[in-house]
């Protein structure tokens, strides 16, 4: 019987070097994972940060011939921190209700030119879209459903009818059941910039509070 020959040397060297390099490849696999995983994790933690008053680190961008300096914690989105001419800014404030909670308010700034107010929307377009019924819960606030057509379905319009300048605010119903309605309120801003809020509907109960906790805010930047 023939014997079979023994393996190169060089032979069992090459697979052993192949070995240990697909080893190294998978490590530096499960590393980078890592990485990403810690980065993405730290970068949550960074934008569940609550943002304060006392922030600083500021950017500076002008909107609508207005500079402001915002802290970087106050924005919503990471791609919008950079200084700079800009025709939009997203922030998230924090507005202390009547009963002592402090709820996000989530605020766009645009260019006035960009947006109509909510006061205005309520005599020219709202009223002619309610319903006969009219909603309460709300303290001081007149809340009418609009019409279940025109895309309408499942909206409000909460307003405060004394008020020659009223308080207005546009809530979709919450999206699954025992969940909050979301609100959109916009407004111009004494600096010409228009400003639109949204918020959960549980801060329409603090309406009364609300343009001046949001003022705080947007003088602190510049915007108001």
């Amino acid at each position: 019987m023939k014997s079979q020959p023994a393996p190169a040397a060089g032979g069992t060297a090459h697979h052993g070097l192949a070995y240990n390099m697909a080893g190294i490849a998978v490590l530096v696999l499960l590393l980078a994972v890592g990485a990403a995983y810690l980065v993405d994790e730290l970068s949550r933690v960074s934008r569940a940060a609550t943002p304060a008053l006392t922030d600083g680190d500021p950017v500076t961008q002008t909107i609508s011939g207005r500079e402001l300096a915002i802290p970087t914690s106050w924005f919503r989105f990471g791609e919008q921190i950079r200084d700079g001419f800009t025709d939009q800014i997203d922030l998230r404030l924090m507005l202390t209700t009547a009963d002592g909670a402090v709820l996000p308010v989530d605020v766009t700034l645009l260019p006035r030119s960009r947006a109509r107010t909510s006061a205005s929307l309520l005599d020219g377009v709202y009223l002619h879209q309610f319903s006969t019924e009219t909603l309460g819960g709300v303290a001081g606030l007149v809340g009418k459903p609009m019409l279940q057509r025109n895309g309408y379905i499942g909206e409000s319009v909460w307003y405060d009818a004394l008020s020659p300048n009223p308080f207005v605010a546009k809530c979709l119903d919450a999206v699954e059941a025992g969940g909050a309605g979301q609100c959109v309120r916009t407004v111009y801003l004494p600096s010409g910039i228009a400003a639109i809020y949204a918020f959960d509907a549980t801060v329409l109960q603090s309406w009364r509070q609300f343009d001046a906790g949001m003022e705080l805010w947007l003088t602190r930047i510049g915007a108001y």
